[in-house]
């Protein structure tokens, strides 16, 4: 530095750190080192440790036991008395962690995240409510619709103009029979609203021999089956919007309900509902695989990787499922081949509302 301090003007820092062999950026001075900066002298506002200690004592006082730092401050200066500010009482409870709730409260909740996976029907069960608006304003009715997690087919529906767990069971009581579904062989998936936690609802199933499964609160994509089915229903080109009254509602999901069962569904592989309900995939698949095979046979050239194969619907469906496990373990699910009866219709247009 010195040297470059003592230079000719003409002669550059470059040329000058190309001299001595040292790199360009110490050639620099140290922007970062500072001169030693004198203590700073404490504000001349900081409470005494006399004070600060009057300030603690009157708010770990049993008299002030069960108020707030406001309420004492206003108490304080209703009796001509001010010893610092609202902030400054908070300030030194909060640096001795003291801010927090003095009355009794309920400690925090952890919820296990769900992790289910179904290798045929009637193993998971998913079911929601859903809202739909009338015309009288504020006025809602209420459909209870049953999803079968892995074909997706609709098991059981109810339309009512109340939301309670009475009918949530007469629901269940009825498909669970209508389908004869056996004990210890189903897992039902819902989320935490009254009529799913309700202990009348949750005795009803531990009596049915059906085990059960609840959703985080505030956690939609735990149920992410219902949700994307209600989307689908309300988005349905003929869907009214608004209804009348209760039966109205009933006649439009009664033909929805088998329109969306017989219609080729994505999360499927574009097979129906009713088809992997019903066993009837590899019937199907045996005739759409003939059509692509003959259309390849005429148009190769279309088909730039090679020869078409017709896409499967997946051999298991999970909600939130465990990356940590590998597919044979996922796939590894007791009553995989277990013999689907015929199912009854469900739609529960007798239902008392």
């Amino acid at each position: 530095m010195g040297l470059l301090a003592t230079a000719p003007p003409g002669l550059s820092k470059q040329r000058i750190c190309q001299a001595l062999g040292q790199p360009r950026h110490r050639c620099y001075p140290d922007r970062r080192r500072r001169k030693a900066v004198a203590p700073a002298r404490p504000p001349a506002r900081r409470l005494s440790a006399e004070q600060d200690e009057a300030i603690l004592s009157v708010l770990h006082s049993d008299r002030f036991i069960d108020a707030s730092p406001r309420q004492v401050y206003a108490q304080l200066l209703s009796e001509g008395t001010v010893l610092a500010s609202v902030s400054t009482f908070y300030r030194r409870l909060r640096a001795l962690g003291q801010t927090t709730a003095r009355r009794l409260q309920r400690p925090p909740q952890r919820h296990v995240r769900p992790q289910l996976t179904a290798t045929a029907p009637h193993q998971v069960w998913t079911w929601d409510i859903t809202k739909l608006p009338t015309f009288s304003r504020g006025v809602y009715l209420n459909l209870y619709l049953i999803l079968d997690l892995y074909s997706r087919y609709v098991v059981g529906w109810m339309i009512s103009t109340k939301e309670n767990a009475g009918l949530a069971k007469h629901l269940f009581t009825r498909t669970l029979n209508a389908h004869a579904i056996a004990r210890e062989s189903l897992i039902v998936h819902q989320d935490r609203g009254s009529p799913m936690t309700a202990h009348s609802f949750t005795d009803l199933l531990s009596t049915m021999g059906v085990a059960r499964s609840h959703s985080r609160p505030r956690v939609s994509n735990d149920n992410p089956f219902s949700e994307s089915h209600f989307k689908t229903l309300k988005y349905t080109p003929d869907y009214p919007g608004r209804f009348e009254d209760a039966e109205q509602a009933r006649q439009w999901v009664r033909r929805f309900v088998p329109h969306y069962n017989d219609r080729p569904h994505e999360g499927v592989a574009l097979f129906t509902p009713s088809d992997v309900f019903h066993g009837r995939v590899a019937t199907v698949a045996a005739v759409r695989q003939q059509a692509l095979t003959e259309h390849y046979a005429r148009h190769p050239e279309r088909y730039v990787k090679g020869a078409p194969t017709v896409a499967l619907p997946p051999a298991a469906v999970h909600i939130n499922p465990d990356l940590a496990m590998d597919a044979s373990q996922l796939l590894d699910t007791p009553g995989a081949l277990r013999a689907i009866p015929t199912p009854v219709d469900t739609g529960l247009p007798d239902v008392v509302t």
